[in-house]
């Protein structure tokens, strides 16, 4: 099994391999990871295959968990994807990796068992202590194709999930963060069916997470995504943040991008970080 997740780096090490020439370009990345290097030791390569956002942003999460986050806590988890087919028939359309035309029974089925098994090993690897031992647990999922797959199934479905509740809030007049109107005044999401069909359907298939739905992931987690964004080093946009004014108690994974289309990690806070 290939590690989705390659082994850590140091962070300048990596950055004098990846950008050596003289350009305006190379000048600014090295720059970019100088800063970095400040919080961060090392980084870890994420593997790029249009599911990078979703496995760095996911890695981060597991790797520090202690707890369970509350919406995996609640009994309706495992029941969201019958509840959702039951009110929106064109669920049925959603295309799980590599299997398409399923009959509507299966496909519930199928994203439930995904959500069972998110749940599962984001309880087991939050109850370990031992920091080593955490890390190889994350590591061992991150090497099993099956199961890596599968959680980010859930995930996919989980932003789906979050769609719906935004775009129905603002139909009903609730307030919605200002990400939700960008998100549906897209030509190609103007609903979440069009989202599903037209973007959810094909992360992890020919596209990854463009930036809106950056945003849509951090709200499904409930997890603040800081992100290290290179090619903007010296703009205010350098570090963003998704959603830019988080709540307080949502815990933040950090993430690197060189060009908002793939991700790495970076990690090992410095000590002068941690105090």
């Amino acid at each position: 099994y290939k590690l989705s997740v390659a082994p850590e780096m140091d962070i300048m090490e990596y950055c004098r391999k990846e950008w050596r020439g003289s350009t305006p370009v190379a000048k600014r990345m090295r720059k970019g990871y100088e800063a970095v290097a400040q919080k961060f030791a090392s980084i870890r390569r994420v593997r790029g295959d249009n599911y990078c956002a979703l496995r760095a942003t996911l890695f981060q999460a597991l790797s520090q968990a202690t707890q369970l986050p509350s919406w995996l806590q609640s009994e309706d988890f495992a029941m969201l994807p019958e509840n959702l087919l039951r009110k929106y028939d064109w669920i049925k359309q959603w295309q799980l990796k590599q299997k398409r035309g399923r009959k509507m029974g299966e496909i519930s089925d199928e994203i439930k068992e995904c959500a069972i098994l998110l749940r599962q090993k984001w309880k087991n690897i939050s109850e370990i202590k031992d920091p080593i031992e955490k890390q190889e647990a994350c590591d061992k999922l991150f090497k099993n194709e099956e199961e890596e797959y599968s959680v980010y199934e859930a995930l996919k479905f989980l932003m789906l999930n979050t769609a719906i509740k935004l775009y129905n809030d603002d139909k009903n007049g609730r307030r919605v963060p200002v990400f939700s109107w960008l998100l549906f005044a897209r030509d190609t999401s103007s609903d979440p069916c069009q989202l599903m069909h037209n973007h959810l359907n094909h992360i992890g298939h020919s596209g990854g997470l463009e930036q809106v739905e950056m945003f849509l992931l951090a709200y499904a987690l409930q997890y603040t995504i800081q992100v290290y964004r290179l090619y903007k080093y010296s703009t205010d946009e350098f570090i963003t943040l998704y959603p830019n004014d988080p709540e307080e108690d949502w815990p933040v994974v950090t993430l690197i991008t060189e060009d908002d289309r793939h991700y790495n990690i970076p990690v090992r806070m410095c000590q002068e970080t941690v105090l």
